[in-house]
């Protein structure tokens, strides 16, 4: 029998929830002069050695136990005890896929291959099978009439909604890291192309090109941080003004209007306007599937979970209900094209239909670089610059928006991603897709809680949904002239309405009001252009951030000696704010001349500018006859101090040692050796 593998390290002490949880602790934590174990001639700590079975020159390689894969019962002989089995990354534990009593790590180690499919793939188990083909089966269902509608509020022919449905759903197959992801268009990337495509195709392919070149190097560059600087007010005021703006602009598909404007305002004055040509066949039909759709997710979200104890036709019509609210999208929409159907065989049609979609795949070819116009033709320079800045913005909501839906299901079922290789997926995917004739996608929250709902375990759920999308484009798409548009419409609205947060807005005033600033400068703006929405609420993020970096929180305390406590680090903004400070209450007129203590215990890290201010308050100090010592150093921080030489620089371990030796006298004859007094001009003046 094989030896059991050590047991991981308690958190806090040697381990850690990263993916290099299992590897050897980097050398830099062993210092020199400390017995970190044996030792051989040269003095440095001799490697432990390697468990029987390891590879030879991997340190800390884990023993890796000939067992079946996870979820697949032992043929033959019971399990040895302590024995690990891997896991598919995220894919949670259930009931009857495991043998009891074996543990199932979340993730693998940051030593499994390079493409994330290797990483599970060979450990693929028949159990899972059935649980991917069932989920890939339910998003293909809702994804297909959401494409269709999605293309419609793209401003785009309804078969580019299809074209852009399928090549994320491979791509991410091989390069995604989280189980429940799925990639396709999605309404708020969809307003956002019918922003900067101007409704012309061939801009929606090549803006889908440049977004994937853009978001593939921000992979390759490590640049995901970038998206921490959208603060959440920020992001909930856009997502509330888009699930307002789309939903209305879907109204004139509920009421069979034509020719409406884009714009928003000139929209609402339009629409009520022309409210008298309402079509009462396409009213009454959207308000139809919108009740549907509503009475349908009401039902799956309090639907109860059958237990297995439960008999068996129970768990059957459970089963079903939960399978049609799921695929609830594509009943509706198969029920209204069924009416329009049957208006048209009896010779009347009170219905606006989508009418005839091209039939076959997409042709596998590269996005065009140019337009041809009546004028002459666009070249690519022109198209670039008409496109503007939502070459920024597109591919970062995009981004945005995929890594968000990914860090929230990741937490929800207990597994980890990697954000890096994240954008790298999503590059590639928009990239691949503009060859055939995609426009830029991301990750869908609505599909992808679908995905997890259905108990998907591995990525390959998305290749029964890609499947799908493709055989609808070989195959169905004759039968999709028969759907009416209002049906389109309702599908829209009920995947928009539930971004709207209501709660955020009492939710800040609540926890803290001034992020109410950022949140309704987005909300507003975004009604006016949704790049100036973005751009403004960045804007005024940035603005109140910076705000308190450079008015940091200074805590003053009365006494003898003046004890001055920074509450965060100091960046240049902020030097002269403490030096004000300092001044302003050390020599006051009211109060007898004291001197300072400056506690930087919170202070991690100064830059260039903070020195010369500090040697600067030193020097107008020193002046008044007054002393400033420093207290509670970080060992970055005082390096850089010693290193800039600053003349009567002093500095004590704690606050309680430097306010005993207060006093300039007491400073000056002071040996203690962590004071460093120096006489020298320095280097600053």
């Amino acid at each position: 029998m094989a030896p059991a593998p050590a047991p991981a390290p308690a958190p806090g002490k040697g381990g850690s929830s990263s993916p290099r949880s299992h590897e050897a602790a980097p050398a830099a934590q062993i210092r020199p002069g400390r017995s970190h174990g044996p030792r051989g001639r040269s003095g440095l700590a001799r490697p432990a050695p390697a468990p029987r079975g390891s590879r030879p020159g991997r340190p800390g390689a884990e023993l890796r136990p000939r067992v079946p894969g996870p979820g697949c019962p032992r043929r033959a002989g019971p399990s040895p005890p302590c024995r690990a089995v891997p896991a598919v990354p995220g894919c949670p534990r259930r009931a009857g896929l495991s043998p009891p009593g074996r543990t199932v790590p979340a993730m693998p180690g940051s030593r499994c291959p390079a493409l994330p499919v290797l990483r599970w793939l060979p450990r693929y188990c028949r159990a899972w099978l059935p649980l991917d083909l069932l989920a890939g089966l339910a998003v293909g269902l809702t994804a297909v009439p959401q494409a269709l509608a999605y293309a419609e509020l793209a401003g785009l022919p309804l078969q580019y909604g299809l074209y852009s449905s399928f090549m994320g759903c491979f791509v991410y197959f091989f390069l995604g890291t989280a189980k429940d992801v799925t990639l396709g268009p999605t309404a708020i990337m969809s307003l956002l192309v019918s922003s900067y495509a101007f409704h012309e195709p061939v801009y929606a392919v090549l803006l889908a090109f440049l977004s994937g070149c853009i978001q593939l190097a921000m992979g390759l560059l490590h640049l995901g941080f970038l998206l921490d600087f959208i603060s959440c007010p920020v992001i909930k005021g856009f997502t509330s003004a888009a699930s307002i703006t789309i939903s209305f602009n879907q109204i004139k598909n509920i009421l069979g209007l034509q020719g409406i404007p884009r714009q928003f305002f000139l929209q609402v004055y339009e629409t009520l306007r022309r409210i008298g040509e309402t079509r009462a066949g396409d009213a009454v039909l959207g308000l139809a599937c919108l009740a549907a759709l509503a009475a349908l997710r009401a039902m799956r979200s309090r639907l109860p979970q059958a237990a297995s104890a439960e008999p068996l036709a129970a768990r059957i019509s459970c089963r079903i209900v939960w399978i049609s609210a799921t695929a609830r999208n594509a009943l509706v929409v198969l029920f209204a094209g069924l009416v329009a159907y049957s208006f048209q065989v009896m010779g009347s049609q009170p219905l606006t239909l989508t009418g005839s979609i091209p039939r076959g795949l997409p042709a596998f070819r590269l996005p065009r670089f140019s337009l041809a116009a009546p004028n002459g033709t666009v070249p690519f320079p022109s198209m670039v610059e008409d496109m503007g800045v939502g070459l920024a913005v597109v591919p970062l909501m995009g981004l945005l928006e995929t890594i968000a839906i990914a860090k929230a299901f990741a937490s929800q079922n207990g597994y980890r991603i990697d954000p890096n290789q994240e954008l790298l997926a999503l590059g590639v995917a928009n990239i691949l897709g503009s060859f055939v004739s995609s426009y830029p996608i991301t990750g869908s929250f609505g599909r992808t809680a679908v995905n997890a709902q259905s108990g998907v375990c591995t990525p390959a759920g998305g290749l029964v949904t890609g499947a799908l999308v493709l055989l609808s484009l070989a195959y169905l798409t004759s039968l999709f002239y028969y759907i009416p548009k209002a049906a389109l419409a309702a599908v829209i609205i009920s995947a928009v309405l539930p971004m709207f947060d209501v709660g955020i807005f009492r939710t800040l005033w609540r926890v803290k009001r001034l992020d109410l600033v950022p949140l309704c400068v987005t909300f507003l703006l975004c009604f006016w252009e949704v790049q100036y929405g973005i751009v403004a609420g960045v804007l005024v993020s940035g603005i109140l951030l910076l705000y308190s970096i450079a008015r940091p929180p200074i805590k003053v305390s009365e006494g003898d000696v003046l004890l001055v406590q920074p509450g965060s680090s100091l960046h240049f903004p902020a030097i002269e704010c403490l030096r004000d400070t300092v001044c302003s209450r050390a020599l006051a007129a009211a109060s007898p001349p004291r001197s300072v203590i400056l506690d930087c215990c919170h202070i991690s890290s100064i830059d260039y500018t903070v020195v010369v201010g500090l040697a600067e308050l030193l020097q107008e100090l020193h002046k008044h006859g007054l002393s400033l010592a420093f207290c509670g150093l970080k060992d970055p921080v005082l390096q850089v101090l010693l290193s800039a030489d600053l003349e009567g620089f002093q500095h004590f371990p704690s606050r309680e040692e430097a306010e005993r030796c207060r006093g300039a006298e007491l400073w000056d004859s002071r040996t203690d050796p962590f004071t460093s007094t120096t006489e020298s001009s320095g280097l600053i003046q």
